[in-house]
């Protein structure tokens, strides 16, 4: 094989040298024919430079050419020619456009469905849970027992929707594992951690032992957090010991004692 493209020819190029000589030849020489195919498909200026060829099977091989074409950086042209034993030249089977391993490539196509990212939702935009979302079970009505009524509002009831386990779980996760979990950078920083913090305020609720919202104007004020996340404006944070910067007397230096020089005494 010549100039390797592919990993899949690696194995058929061990067999080259099994196959009948004047076979290999014709296909190998095909080069001038390949590329004459591909000036004939999209014009000689969209042929760039030659690749190498790989072997597909002992009577076909494909050689490879630098596509020049506006929008295809980086693509090639692949030339399958075929042959067969005591043939004297090859035949074109197809000319198609392939990427090569710099090749500039679409984004891998998304589902209309899924295309909405967290951090997407912008004001005045609408945004409607999708239909069974897993994230979501039937909350319950009113019974019309005032007193019963003020104690389930507390826990959910009165909603027509709720989290449900799966939803509750998957954002435990995400909070977890996110900027005010306890493997963030900012947590790593420092041994004291939100659970024993003054500013910590637990969620309500079985998340409520996991979790809770800072209170910190100057830490992570409103986010929720792990109670094992931490940072350095946390409430035991000690204050700095000694008096700070050093201090000395004030110099100005508007104020100059001027001194006449004496004369030199002379010998």
């Amino acid at each position: 094989m010549t100039g390797p493209l592919e990993e899949s020819a690696e194995s058929a190029v061990a067999t080259v040298a099994e196959w009948p000589q004047d076979l290999a030849s014709v296909l190998t020489g095909a080069v001038d024919q390949a590329r004459a195919a591909v000036a004939e498909f999209s014009g000689p200026d969209a042929v760039g430079d030659y690749l190498g060829v790989g072997y597909e099977d002992p009577n076909a091989a494909t050689h490879r050419f630098l596509a020049h074409l506006p929008g295809y950086q980086g693509w090639q042209w692949a030339v399958v020619v075929a042959a067969y034993a005591g043939a004297d030249h090859a035949t074109i089977s197809e000319v198609v456009l392939v990427p090569g391993p710099t090749a500039l490539l679409a984004p891998a196509w998304v589902p209309w469905e899924q295309r909405v990212r967290p951090g997407d939702l912008s004001p005045g935009d609408l945004l409607a849970p999708v239909k069974d979302d897993p994230r979501l079970v039937p909350g319950y009505s009113a019974s019309g027992d005032a007193q019963i009524d003020e104690t389930a509002a507390e826990i959910g009831f009165g909603r027509r929707w709720v989290m449900s386990a799966w939803g509750r779980a998957a954002a435990a996760q995400r909070w977890h594992d996110g900027d005010y979990g306890p493997d963030s950078p900012m947590a790593r920083s420092t041994k004291r951690v939100c659970r024993d913090c003054g500013f910590f305020l637990p969620l309500a609720g079985a998340l409520g032992a996991m979790f809770g919202v800072c209170g910190n104007e100057m830490s992570a004020d409103g986010h929720v957090v792990d109670k094992h996340y931490g940072c350095g404006a946390h409430s035991d944070t000690p204050a700095p010991a000694g008096s700070g910067s050093p201090m000395y007397d004030p110099y100005d230096d508007g104020v100059l004692d001027i001194w006449e020089k004496l004369p030199e005494a002379s010998d």
